[in-house]
C-alpha cells in the first residue's frame, strides 16, 4: 500500500501562480487512501477523552463522520451561514480576499463537552478560530483538533498554543 501522502494530487499554480493546491479527491476516491485517511486521523484520538466530534462543511464532514461513527460519538456539523434550519450563533471571519460567516444549532454542544475539530486542512487557521468561538460561546471546549493536511508555511498552528494539533500530512510550504 502507498504512504497517504502519495494519494494527494499537487496542482501546481492554482488557484494562482506560485501556490501549490493539495486536491484531496484522489485520496478520498481511491478505497486504500480513504482508509489510510480514516485511520490516521482517528488514530491521533486513541487516548483522547472527548464527547463529540465537529466537522465543518463540507470536507470536515467527509473526514469527521466516519471517526464519529467508528468512536460511537455523536457529530456536530458546522455550516456556511444559512444552511441549518433550527437557531443558530454564527461567527464571521476573515478570508484572503472578504470575509465569511459560519454557523451551529444553538442546541448542538452542551455545556461542559468536550469537543473534538477534525477537517481536511489546516492553513492560517481563520475557519478553525471562528469554530473554537462557536465551541465556546455554546459552553463546550475544544480538547483535541485534527487535519488531514496542514500547510506549514501559512502558521495556522501558532494561533492554537492551548490545544493539542495532529496533522496527517505536514506541508512544509503554503
Amino acid at each position: 500500500m502507498k504512504e497517504l501522502k502519495e494519494y494527494v494530487r499537487s496542482i501546481p499554480d492554482y488557484p494562482e501562480p506560485g501556490i501549490i493546491f493539495r486536491d484531496i479527491t484522489t485520496v478520498i476516491r481511491d478505497s486504500d487512501g480513504l482508509h489510510l485517511a480514516i485511520d490516521e486521523m482517528q488514530g491521533f484520538l486513541k487516548d483522547v477523552d472527548f464527547d463529540v466530534v465537529l466537522g465543518p462543511e463540507s470536507r470536515g464532514f467527509i473526514f469527521g463522520m466516519p471517526i464519529a461513527y467508528n468512536l460511537h460519538k455523536g457529530f456536530v456539523p458546522v455550516r456556511k451561514k444559512g444552511k441549518l434550519p433550527c437557531e443558530t450563533i454564527s461567527e464571521t471571519y476573515d478570508l484572503e480576499y472578504g470575509t465569511a460567516t459560519i454557523e451551529i444549532h444553538k442546541d448542538a454542544i452542551k455545556p461542559g463537552q468536550r469537543v473534538v475539530i477534525i477537517d481536511d486542512l489546516i492553513a492560517t487557521g481563520g475557519t478553525t478560530e471562528a469554530i473554537i468561538r462557536l465551541v465556546e460561546r455554546l459552553g463546550g471546549k475544544v480538547v483535541k483538533m485534527v487535519f488531514l493536511l496542514e500547510l506549514a508555511g501559512l502558521k495556522g498552528r501558532e494561533r492554537f498554543s492551548d490545544i493539542d494539533i495532529d496533522s496527517a500530512i505536514i506541508y512544509e510550504g503554503k
